[in-house]
């Protein structure tokens, strides 16, 4: 990158975002100033991009959010996406969309089975008296941080709720939509512990899709050994891995520790799955892991609104069962750039600066009309996972 003097924006007051900024000399302005680079949060974006707004981009500024990336980052639109992606490429006879005889996907097939409640409740009902052994997670469509989440084995705890909450079952009532996922209750342990995969993708364009993988992900633990049992349906701790239970028992002074944060890096996790299950199935399941990253991104990009200004880094969330089957829970847009440890704000600083280096032209200065094709030297701890710009251009050349 050249020493070039670039104007910045920032609405949020994080240290590994603002380090950043200042290492490189950028000059700080105001939202109303002439900024060339915004870090912005998805309030702000949906602000800037809504049609009140009146605002029009200049070439020179690029903003760190897609204006619908709820399409992929609220647990309902990701689902309804998923399904349509799914069968779209069923009705085009597409080998990608098979199914194995008992009707599940053979290759599509990386998120629970879920349904929107209210609207699909029927259907619900239909597949947990199919499977009344089951246990399902219950999440909130516009909430995060673990807000609103419980377990139900029960149907008779799904109506009890409705009646008490007075939300989902009445049409009457405005309320927020819900999903209900079958529970993954055969994760993958560690030390007797359940965790999740949180992995940073950085999307710099959705038509044509251009995706990359930070190699620096981490595994998220639960603090209390994972136990299955009833009596454990309502105890968070053993359930849910996010930030926010850990920041809560940090709080508390509960079994946390304050040097690794209850966290692991996936090169570990890959050492570890190589000398415990062997190196083909440690790499069949992160061949996996980048597979259903790409088709949920394919998923959502007919319906994406890929403006030339925008990029984003998201925070994809995974759990592992015991069988090393990759299971995709959500996509975050704005993935936590609090730090609990020293080698999380490292981690987080240094996210930042290859995501910079790699969405702002080699000259140093933003400018929507590059190609976004950066040099290898430009990917820091980033990997290509997929360019298809790129690929045409290769499909071109064998032709």
């Amino acid at each position: 990158m050249s020493g070039a003097t670039v104007s910045y924006c920032v609405d949020m007051d994080k240290s590994v975002i603002l380090g950043n900024m200042e290492k490189r000399g950028w000059v700080p302005v105001g939202p109303d100033d002439d900024w060339q680079f915004y870090w912005a949060s998805t309030q702000t974006c949906r602000n800037l991009f809504s049609v009140d707004s009146g605002y029009r981009m200049n070439d020179y500024q690029i903003i760190n959010h897609f204006p619908n990336h709820y399409e992929l980052t609220r647990k309902d639109t990701m689902v309804k996406n998923i399904k349509r992606y799914r069968r779209d490429l069923e009705r085009e006879g597409n080998p990608l969309a098979e199914k194995s005889p008992e009707g599940r996907y053979l290759y599509l097939d990386f998120i629970p089975t879920t349904f929107i409640l209210p609207a699909d409740y029927n259907l619900f009902v239909e597949e947990y008296r199919q499977n009344p052994n089951s246990t399902w997670i219950m999440k909130p469509c516009g909430k995060s941080q673990g807000t609103g989440i419980f377990l139900i084995n029960k149907l008779s705890k799904l109506k009890k709720w409705s009646r008490e909450s007075r939300t989902v079952f009445n049409p009457n009532l405005n309320k927020e939509s819900y999903v209900i996922s079958r529970y993954i209750d055969n994760p993958l342990l560690l030390g007797g512990k359940k965790f999740d995969l949180r992995l940073y993708v950085l999307v710099t364009s959705f038509r044509p899709l251009k995706v990359y993988m930070y190699k620096l992900g981490f595994c998220r633990f639960c603090t209390v050994k994972y136990d299955d049992s009833a009596r454990e349906m309502d105890n968070l701790f053993v359930h849910l891995t996010n930030l926010y239970v850990l920041i809560v028992l940090q709080k508390h002074g509960m079994e946390y520790n304050n040097i690794h944060g209850g966290k692991l890096d996936v090169e570990n996790l890959k050492l570890f799955l190589e000398m415990s299950r062997g190196k083909a199935e440690s790499d069949k399941l992160f061949n996996e892991i980048n597979w259903l990253i790409i088709h949920s991104l394919k998923a959502v990009a007919p319906v994406l609104v890929s403006d030339r200004h925008c990029y984003e880094c998201y925070g994809y969330d995974i759990i592992i069962d015991n069988h090393l089957k990759p299971w995709l829970i959500e996509v975050n847009a704005s993935p936590s750039l609090s730090s609990t440890t020293v080698a999380d704000r490292v981690l987080k600083y240094r996210l930042i600066n290859d995501i910079m280096n790699l969405v702002i032209p080699p000259d140093g200065v933003p400018d929507v009309k590059w190609n976004k094709i950066p040099t290898p030297d430009c990917l820091g701890h980033f990997q290509l996972l997929l360019d298809e710009e790129l690929a045409g251009m290769h499909d071109k050349r064998r032709r």
